[in-house]
């Protein structure tokens, strides 16, 4: 079997056949993975990104009104793809239709669901499973913001030790959202019943130790309800945006990093308010990230007077700063969203529904580097007198950077 797991899967087989019945009234008319979402079914943006991530050919499974898929999509030779289909019987459960379906399929598969759609880093899934040599590996969402119901039980090992699909077991610490990586012969192995294939097949990969969790703390989106499908819009529909960092970037660091500047004392770094300017007028949505502090580290009230009087000053140089996302722990707690930890990257990616596999992260250090990469974000290094002005010229407006004399600004 080492020569099939070690078999980058080029076959992606979507589950698209349910009712969608958590999506009514709009799913009596329209099926749920044909919903519009930003101007193109929502299908459509989960083909483009999976065709993105080396995927060759879509093998989507239909039940409930399979016309307007395959009316849309056709043989996918122009998205670039084939995409081939298997319509079966609208009450069919999912673990019949992969049966069913079980003979088109590569030896190695990516499974989706047409309702899900989560930006991770496809490489780092691949070579993930490929290491651990687990027969299947499924994404998981931490869902520390409470976003959904947990309904796996995950190790430390990223082992998944227990599925529920109940949600009600004890100690179930992640939601199990697809994208899996596994054998045709699992499928091959599973009973053959009318059942949804999660309850055939999870709790028996579980308990043998054969099912391994990617886990994922970036917000997944989808058309699965309609309590979730404003947000999916929001997501889809989203402008580009920019991450940048406070300190260093935006403006000058702190003396000796403990605190912040109080705010007559903050001072702007040579070139930020111009591109910040630069920034508004490209449409971009500019977000700060400020870090915690040590032993005199300002308190919240003082933090939130600086942060209102830097957005302040930011408008009235032409530029905006939707928001400052800061982390008030100490350097010491251990917290999650100091950098190198990835934490305040995920904080801004749920409170404005960003794509961070899209978004890029302005920083000044190796730390953010780190974090940047731990949470699948594009990094740019500022460096020089006018960092964020260079790296908006030359990585982000393509534009490149002449020679100018910059005064530094302090808050009025």
């Amino acid at each position: 079997m080492t020569s099939v797991r070690n078999t980058r899967p080029r076959q992606a087989v979507i589950l698209a056949g349910g009712r969608g019945e958590r999506l009514r009234p709009l799913s009596d008319t329209v099926p749920k993975h044909m919903t519009p979402v930003a101007g193109r079914p929502f299908l459509r943006h989960l083909v483009e990104q999976l065709r993105d991530a080396g995927f060759e050919r879509f093998l989507v499974l239909l039940g409930y009104m399979p016309e307007p898929a395959i009316d849309y999509f056709g043989d996918g030779s122009r998205l670039g793809v084939r995409v081939d289909y298997c319509a079966t019987p609208p009450e069919w459960r999912t673990a019949r239709r992969l049966k069913q379906a079980m003979g088109r399929m590569d030896p190695v598969i990516g499974l989706f669901y047409c309702d899900n759609y989560a930006p991770l880093d496809f490489d780092a899934v691949w070579r993930a499973w490929a290491k651990q040599g687990a027969p299947a590996r499924v994404a998981v969402y931490s869902n520390e913001d409470g976003y959904s119901t947990n309904n796996v039980r995950v190790e430390r090992d990223a082992r998944v030790s227990a599925y529920d699909k109940s949600r009600g077991a004890e100690g179930l610490n992640g939601v199990e959202i697809g994208y899996y990586l596994l054998r045709r012969d699992l499928i091959e192995a599973m009973p053959a019943l009318d059942a949804p294939f999660e309850t055939l097949l999870l709790p028996e990969l579980a308990q043998s130790g054969r099912l391994s969790a990617h886990w994922t703390h970036h917000r997944y989106y989808g058309v699965g309800s309609i309590e979730r499908l404003e947000r999916t819009r929001r997501f889809f529909e989203a402008g580009p945006a920019i991450l940048i960092s406070r300190d260093g970037v935006l403006g000058e660091p702190p003396a000796g990093g403990e605190r912040g500047p109080a705010p007559g004392g903050w001072r702007w770094k040579p070139g930020s308010l111009e591109a910040l300017r630069m920034l508004r007028s490209a449409g971009y949505k500019v977000i700060s990230l400020a870090p915690g502090g040590g032993p005199g580290r300002m308190d919240p009230d003082a933090a939130a007077r600086l942060h209102a009087s830097i957005q302040s000053q930011a408008l009235r140089a032409g530029g905006e700063i939707a928001a400052i996302h800061h982390c008030s722990h100490h350097w010491k707690d251990g917290c999650s969203c100091r950098a190198p930890e990835p934490g305040l990257l995920f904080q801004a990616q749920r409170e404005h529904d960003l794509d961070l596999t899209k978004t890029i992260f302005v920083g000044a250090g190796v730390a953010g580097a780190e974090a940047a990469e731990r949470a699948g974000c594009v990094f740019e290094l500022a460096s020089g007198e006018a960092p964020l002005l260079s790296a908006v010229r030359s990585r982000i407006l393509g534009m490149e950077l002449p020679e100018m004399e910059f005064a530094c600004t302090a808050a009025s």
